[in-house]
This record gives structure tokens, C-alpha cells and sequence, in this order.
């Protein structure tokens, strides 16, 4: 980060970007389960976005350790053509 650059001005917030991304990736919600738990439909479908445009960059790394139940790498794997988006 560039000096008075702070993470927060561009991403919620770390204890709800976290409770988002942990309820997407390991606990496989989808966007209405995270919604309905109290999370606003902008922000956890911005979030949605920013993780499905970056999949590209985890095939482009080495793999990682596992440290959870659902690791990137193996244990998900998102098409990277044809546009495709999953279900949201």
C-alpha cells in the first residue's frame, strides 16, 4: 500500500470482509444465505466479483498449504473461460 493508503477504503471493513469470504469459500453459502445473515447485497456481491475475477491469479501460483477444510488449488477450481460465473 502507498503511504495513507489504508485497505479499508477500497473493502468493507476486515471482520466483514472476513465473515464474507469464509462463509463463500469454506462454507460454500450462497449470496442470499450471506445476506440473510445481516450482510449488505452491494457488498457481498462486490466481494463475489473481486474473488471470481482474481481466480486467474491462484492457478498462477505454486500451491499452497492446507490449513482449512476447503484450500484453493484443488479443492476449488472455477472455470477460467467462457465467462463463466457460477451460480451467485
Amino acid at each position: 500500500l502507498k503511504p495513507d493508503q489504508f485497505d479499508e477504503d477500497s473493502l468493507p471493513a476486515y471482520d466483514e470482509l472476513d465473515d464474507i469470504l469464509k462463509s463463500l469459500i469454506e462454507g460454500e453459502h450462497a449470496v442470499e444465505d450471506i445476506v440473510a445473515r445481516g450482510h449488505d447485497l452491494e457488498t457481498v456481491l462486490r466481494v463475489w466479483k473481486m474473488l471470481d475475477r482474481a481466480e486467474y491469479k491462484r492457478r498462477q501460483a505454486p500451491p499452497g498449504v492446507k490449513i482449512t477444510r476447503r484450500a484453493f488449488g484443488r479443492d476449488r477450481r472455477y472455470p477460467l473461460t467462457n465467462r463463466f460465473t457460477g451460480k451467485v
